[in-house]
């Protein structure tokens, strides 16, 4: 079942960001800042959280659950350091997924010879 779940609650998230794409004149940049603070706010009130426990990787993969883990983390340090904790949680938090990022793009350009497009 939970793959199932996976599947819609994916499905879901993408189908509704590709309508946004379609439907709407938002460039992709500001459709991706709008998930991942939907994600933050989801994760503040303490619904995204449920919404993992029930959807599994259909919740953990798309990029709202990075507004879900900067949320965590500011969460977090401010619990630790108090005020500064609003600057650092989120870079502590998503360090590691900031990173594989650069650097597996990376390692992806050096393999594909990308290029430009026309």
């Amino acid at each position: 079942m939970i793959y199932l779940n996976a599947f819609l609650i994916g499905g879901l998230i993408c189908a509704l960001t590709q309508i946004l794409i379609d439907k709407t004149k938002l460039m992709p940049g500001r459709i991706m800042v709008m998930l991942v603070v939907l994600g933050s706010i989801f994760g503040a009130i303490g619904w995204y959280d449920d919404l993992i426990d029930f959807a599994g990787a259909g919740a953990s993969v798309p990029i709202c659950s990075f507004g879900n883990t900067l949320w965590k983390g500011v969460k977090e340090d401010i619990d630790t350091y108090g005020f500064t904790g609003i600057f650092t949680g989120g870079f502590t938090a998503g360090a590691i997924g900031i990173s594989s990022a650069l650097i597996f793009g990376y390692l992806a350009s050096l393999i594909f010879k990308p290029k430009m497009k026309d």
